[in-house]
């Protein structure tokens, strides 16, 4: 099996790279990156494809990507780090280039994309920024898999809460250091979290595993609690509960 993963060097897609490499199921990973990706050299099913225009894909790009039946789609930035302009940018129209240009790699392509917990597609006056955007670019990617032409593309909108790489150690040397900010405040959340309220945790080991194992899907509609969407919306909730947490 070939999966794609765009990134890698982040929290989130250092936990679903992990999975892919572990996975004896998973032959080939492609790697989308605007830089080297150092975690990853030396690992031989992995090809690491340098890609600096993420709202284009070119026919020799895609040449590479060959063969895929599923991507993970982590590649995301913090709004505290960027311009709201930019922001919108990289979270609505990365991913929905990517969308439109995976579905020729095979009949049934399975797109996971890597949103958030607060995000909503039916905004009220106090949705913020942040849920207003997240819900929009999934509720985009609903409606392009129902559009002719799009009839392969499977969409799986995943939403984690607070992500947790405390009991995952084999990314702990990958994963990006925390602005200084965060680096204090951040821990200590968590810390508070799993105390008070583990089902807003989302632990990356388990988190990495679901996404990864929603891209090898056959890309079914899924149900239960924690599932929205007509099936194709999983909250942290539902994320834990596809984890047996």
């Amino acid at each position: 099996m070939h999966l794609i993963l765009t990134g890698a060097t982040g929290l989130v897609g250092s936990a679903c790279f992990h999975n892919m490499l572990t996975n004896n199921a998973i032959t080939t990973v492609s790697i989308l990156s605007r830089r080297p990706v150092p975690m990853a050299e030396g690992h031989p099913k992995v090809k690491i494809i340098i890609h600096t225009d993420f709202k284009q894909y070119p026919g020799e790009v895609l040449e590479q990507l060959k063969g895929a039946t599923g991507c993970v789609w982590a590649l995301g930035v913090s709004t505290m780090d960027v311009s709201k302009r930019v922001y919108e940018d990289i979270t609505v129209s990365y991913p929905l280039a990517a969308a439109k240009a995976f579905t020729s790699l095979s009949e049934s392509f399975k797109f996971v994309y890597v949103s958030g917990e607060g995000a909503t597609t039916t905004p009220g006056r106090l949705t913020p920024f942040f849920g207003r955007v997240k819900g929009h670019i999934e509720a985009e990617l609903l409606k392009l898999s129902t559009e002719p032409g799009y009839e392969s593309l499977k969409l799986y909108c995943l939403r984690p809460a607070a992500v947790d790489p405390r009991f995952h150690k084999e990314i702990h040397a990958w994963i990006p250091k925390l602005s200084p900010g965060k680096a204090v405040g951040y821990p200590i959340a968590l810390g508070v979290l799993r105390i008070v309220s583990s089902g807003l945790i989302s632990p990356t080991r388990e988190l990495g595993k679901v996404l990864v194992e929603l891209a090898m899907s056959n890309g079914e509609p899924l149900n239960g609690t924690g599932v929205s969407g007509e099936g194709r919306t999983i909250s942290n909730v539902g994320m834990r509960r596809l984890a047996g947490l």
